[in-house]
Order: C-alpha cells, then sequence, then structure tokens
C-alpha cells in the first residue's frame, strides 16, 4: 500500500527525515514510535502529499505522491495531531461539510453520515458544537471525518495525545473496526501499549528507521535480560549503576528499580555491589520484556559515540 524509497526531508538545514526506506503492506496496521523530533509527523505529511519530499519517492497504491498527488488524497484519510475540524459547527454540520469537500453524493450521505454517526457513538451528540465536546469525542468525530469517502488507507498522527485512557480504548476499539473491514493504518503513537497493538512496528530515531519489526519479535531480539527490584534509595541506586559493566540500561520509578542486563549471571554481582555500597534492594526477579524496553535499548545504542 506504500513504498518508501531512500525518502530524505530537509527543511533548510535540519534534515527532519534522513533516508527512509519503509513498506507498508494492504490491510496492515503499521506503528510509528520515537522520541520528539524522530521524523513521524513528517513521514506521514509526505506520504498525506502535504508536503514533497527534498529527495527520494514515495508511493500509495501505485501512485506517486509528488507526480499524482490529487489521485492520492482521493484513497487516504489524514488525521492531524491537532483537533483540524471547525469548532463552531456541530457535529453534523462537520460531517456534512466533509461530505461536500470530499464530493460525497447527495442521495448517499445521509445514510453514510447516520452510519458514522453510529459509528463513532455520536449520534445523541450531534447537534453539539464541536468546540465543546470532550476531547476523546473530538478525536472520534475526527476520525468520523476523515472516514467519509471510505479511504483504504488511514494516516493517524499521535490520535489519542491528550484524551484519558477509556477514550484510548473507545478510539481503538473503533480502529479494531476499520481494520476488519480491510483499511490499511499507519498511526503514530507516544504509547507503547498502543504500539504493541499493530501488526509492526517501526522506531525512528533523529529521522532514520532504526528498526522495523513484528513488536514480539522486537522484545525477543532485544539482546538483554530484564530484572527488576525495589528499593527506598532506587534513584540513588540508578546513578550508582547505570554505567557498570553489562547494565546495559538502569531506569527508577518510585520505589522500583529496572535493570537491561547482557547477562542473567550479571544480577547476583551487582547485588553484592549494592550490598557493599550499602544500598538496600529486595524482591529481585527476571521479568518479561516489554516493548519499552526494546524503545529505551535501541536508543541509549543509537546514543553512543
Amino acid at each position: 500500500m506504500i513504498a518508501i524509497q531512500n525518502l530524505t526531508k530537509q527543511f533548510g538545514a535540519t534534515t527532519a527525515v534522513k533516508n527512509l526506506s519503509l513498506a507498508v503492506n494492504p490491510g496492515e496496521t503499521f506503528g510509528l514510535i520515537g522520541p520528539d523530533g524522530a521524523g513521524k509527523t513528517t513521514t506521514l505529511r509526505v506520504i498525506a502529499t502535504a508536503m514533497r519530499p527534498t529527495t527520494g519517492q514515495v508511493t500509495v497504491a501505485g501512485i506517486d505522491v509528488t507526480h499524482d498527488p490529487e489521485a492520492v488524497k482521493k484513497t487516504i484519510g489524514y488525521m492531524p495531531q491537532r483537533f483540524a475540524l471547525y469548532p463552531d459547527l456541530s457535529v453534523l454540520e462537520n460531517l456534512n461539510f466533509f461530505a461536500d469537500v470530499f464530493g460525497s453524493p447527495r442521495a448517499q450521505r445521509t445514510e453514510l453520515i447516520a452510519r458514522l454517526l453510529g459509528f463513532a457513538r455520536l449520534g445523541e451528540f450531534q447537534t453539539r458544537l464541536a468546540r465543546n465536546l470532550s476531547g476523546g469525542m473530538q478525536k472520534k468525530l475526527a476520525l468520523a471525518a476523515t472516514l467519509m469517502h471510505r479511504p483504504r488507507l488511514l494516516l493517524l498522527d499521535e490520535p489519542t495525545t491528550g484524551v484519558d485512557p477509556v477514550s484510548r480504548r473507545e478510539f481503538w476499539d473503533l480502529l479494531t473496526q476499520v481494520h476488519l473491514d480491510g483499511v490499511t493504518i499507519v498511526i503514530s503513537t507516544p504509547y507503547l501499549d498502543e504500539a504493541e497493538r499493530c501488526q509492526r512496528v517501526g522506531l525512528m530515531y533523529r529521522g532514520e528507521l532504526i528498526a522495523c519489526d513484528d513488536p514480539r519479535q522486537l522484545r525477543a531480539n532485544l539482546g538483554a535480560v530484564v530484572f527488576e527490584a525495589h528499593s527506598t534509595r532506587a534513584l540513588q541506586a540508578r546513578k550508582l549503576i547505570e554505567h557498570r559493566a553489562g547494565v546495559r540500561v538502569a531506569s527508577a520509578h518510585g520505589d522500583q528499580l529496572r535493570l537491561l542486563l547482557d547477562c542473567a549471571e550479571r544480577a547476583a554481582e551487582i547485588q553484592t555491589f549494592f550490598h557493599a555500597n550499602a544500598i538496600s534492594v529486595d524482591d529481585w526477579r527476571q521479568v518479561q520484556p516489554r516493548l519499552e524496553d526494546a524503545f529505551v535499548l535501541m536508543i541509549a545504542q543509537e546514543k553512543q559515540p
């Protein structure tokens, strides 16, 4: 559905995306993850024809985004980070407006809008102004508007940022329905639990794609073992241990210490080291790696000189 070959996008002296090559299969749910400034939004905007690549080629369903952007726009639905609908229009008025923009036949419009209102669970709010909707409802309205022309590809740029956990879950329930209809979905997200829902994820860092695989494979190929422990001095323990041989990554969250080690045998050595430095660390246990561990470890490796 998407083929990207050697994409580079520059803004003056700044390179936002560097020599990116990537393919997304039809019907796939693909996640883009990475820290702020990694190039995720720029990549989605180039695919959506909102900006032209500096070099390289991007095609959507075989259509070049540079040579025939209007044909690409008929194929995609693009939902930017910020709420892009009209706050002074009601839910129904917004959907009618986008039906006009997308050229939806009037004979089919009433049925289509009714279906989208039901899909987004906004039927009882159709007369409410968009600005008076909750954050989660605004996201669902934006998704409904994006689906107005029945796109084959959805591009979603951090669509659940800033909404509560319940609304996030409801939004993903809607995406599951869209996916089951055969729509290809590319979503950027700062939430790694959402990335776990994708069939494949691509990790971007400083404009480059540094990993791309099934989330399960990324966890399985971590190249480290993960231990957790508890300490009332977890932050001090982390600072003491983070540069020690065999410690790939160390983090502290409250009283919890999480260590990515080069081998399981290293844990006993570290416990001895803590004891020698009068730091009490209890409840040591080896745990299953998370996608977050793979993310943090790969970023840490990229930062190394």
